[in-house]
């Protein structure tokens, strides 16, 4: 569908801000922008700011007589109750038909399908693990995944590297293939209302993989039906597939204008991914699906983006980074520019680890899917931001591999040119001192390292390559220089530690040996080699102390 003309002017200032470009958000959000037709406020809506109307229409009603034609009754018929696992998701959207914000009751009522299906639905479900099989693994309660390593979520795989990375679109077309193949079985026998209801009790009760495939089969049969577009966002968004979800939304409200359900749920997701403006000009658009609540989570949002963009101009890398945290926590949580703000702000400020941190907890959408909804520029922008943490944290293949795609997305930009010839160097550097030392010539080694940490001064692992060059030479008190500087912006970073432990014991330094000993015993408990250090540190301590006594 033709996309909103302010969602798209939103979305370009957000993402110039972020990438040196243009400003980032307004800081006044004009709801009214795009909505040129008259609307009239409702007698249902909750109460809102004077300058907030929402529209509503019939056509988001129930229909008795259509519910008399699937035998479907509206209301649940308890017949067993069953126990539950409560599922929590922070957004409104925890149930595609009900606008209830708070968990899943243990106890639920199961909803009676139509006699007519109960012959199908043993043979559906079947077809449902078959497909699931099919893909590697079976799903549960999945809720809002990011799982480290390589996971299968729905029609995509993801391969993240320390939590984060891009989703690949290798298996997706196959995986397209069979979900396709299941819909079309499944749309030759049964009933469009019938696979919604089923749809529904699945997403209750936490099953959103095989909720989106009766959705999906829902649509394929009757895709000009709004509700079955709506319902696959919300099953999207428990999945995590935020713009995935945005889109069906779109689509809903393209077919149905006044679907109030719609608007709010589009509203949460455009909130979620920090865009303010498109947020409130839908929660103006939800009818009684809105309160002020929502109005005022909105304008906390823009407020804190607000001062992002002010912090960001200052160069005030530690209130950056208090913002955006405050951003995220107040309802932006699936906003990468916001993740992207904040691991640039933990870079300059020389703390390697935490941006890492900061870029695990980003949504990891689809590349292609990222690349339609920010656009080619958009999209590369966040990319240099991955490129530069992949390198701070060593995954030196990923950083080109990343540096390298924004290039091929956005050739002009003198930032990603700057970054791709740094990541270059850095990694030849690197490659050339690993061969070096693999040959002994630890001379030659260090002096690669150091050819690389001319373009990377804080890289900590140059640093620690150095180090271990420089111990091999016996210049101890410079490889404890170049493994402190790499434990001061990745503290974590146990070789470092290890070197710097090692490096005080050939010097005698016992104390500190063993409090760096002591932190990684902590940390790898059956480790030898800090087994043997630490008790070797201990004895001289002992031996030292008698002989002081004697």
């Amino acid at each position: 569908m033709a996309e909103n003309p302010m969602e798209k002017r939103s979305r370009r200032g957000l993402l110039g801000f972020v990438f040196g470009r243009r400003g980032l958000w307004s800081k006044k959000c004009n709801a009214d922008n795009g909505n040129k037709t008259p609307t009239r406020s409702s007698n249902a809506s909750a109460p809102c700011t004077s300058n907030i109307q929402f529209t509503k229409s019939p056509c988001t009603e129930q229909n008795p007589k259509k519910l008399q034609e699937h035998k479907v009754s509206p209301e649940p018929i308890q017949t067993q109750t069953q126990i539950q696992r409560p599922v929590s998701k922070p957004s409104s959207n925890q149930y595609p038909n009900n606008n209830n914000t708070g968990p899943v009751v243990q106890q639920q009522a199961r909803k009676v399908v139509p006699r007519e299906t109960f012959g199908l639905s043993g043979e559906l479900e079947s077809m449902i693990m078959d497909n699931q099989k099919s893909k590697g693994m079976m799903f549960g309660n999945l809720g809002n995944l990011k799982q480290p390593g390589t996971t299968a979520v729905g029609n995509q795989t993801t391969v993240q590297n320390n939590g984060y990375g891009r989703k690949t679109t290798t298996s997706v077309s196959s995986n397209q293939d069979q979900s396709g193949s299941l819909c079309r079985a499944i749309s030759t026998r049964m009933d469009p209302e019938t696979l919604k209801i089923m749809g529904n009790e699945d997403y209750k009760n936490g099953n959103f993989v095989e909720a989106l495939a009766l959705y999906d089969a829902a649509i394929a049969i009757d895709p000009k039906k709004a509700a079955y577009r709506s319902n696959k966002s919300a099953a999207l968004t428990a999945l995590g597939r935020i713009l995935e979800a945005v889109f069906e939304c779109r689509e809903a409200i393209r077919m149905e204008p006044h679907y109030h359900r719609a608007h709010h749920r589009l509203a949460n997701l455009y909130l979620r991914l920090g865009e303010v403006e498109n947020s409130i000009y839908h929660i103006k658009h939800s009818g009684p699906e809105a309160d002020q609540e929502d109005i005022l989570k909105a304008k906390t949002v823009q407020m804190h983006l607000n001062r992002c963009t002010e912090a960001k101009r200052l160069r005030d890398w530690n209130t950056l980074i208090k913002e955006t945290k405050n951003t995220i926590a107040s309802g932006a949580n699936a906003a990468p520019q916001v993740y992207a703000l904040q691991a640039e702000a933990f870079l300059r400020s020389c703390k390697h680890q935490e941006a890492d941190d900061a870029l695990s907890r980003c949504p990891v959408f689809d590349e292609e899917v990222n690349t339609k909804y920010y656009g080619p520029i958009g999209h590369a922008g966040f990319l240099v931001v991955w490129a530069q943490v992949h390198m701070s944290s060593g995954r030196f293949g990923e950083a080109v591999e990343a540096i390298q795609l924004a290039n091929k997305l956005d050739r002009n930009n003198r930032e990603v040119s700057m970054v791709l010839r740094r990541v270059q160097e850095v990694t030849a550097a690197r490659s050339k001192g690993n061969d070096f030392f693999k040959a002994g010539r630890f001379q030659e080694a260090s002096a690669a390292y150091g050819e690389g940490l001319d373009h990377d001064s804080r890289n900590s692992v140059l640093l620690c390559n150095r180090a271990a060059c420089l111990f091999k030479m016996g210049q101890f008190v410079r490889a404890i220089e170049d493994s402190t500087s790499a434990i001061t912006v990745r503290p974590a970073y146990a070789k470092a530690r290890l070197r710097r432990a090692d490096c005080n014991s050939k010097l005698g330094n016992w104390e500190l040996a063993i409090g760096d000993y002591e932190i990684l015993r902590k940390e790898t408990p059956e480790d030898d080699q800090v087994i043997r250090g630490l008790m070797e540190a201990q004895n001289h301590i002992v031996k030292r102390r008698g002989h002081e006594n004697l």
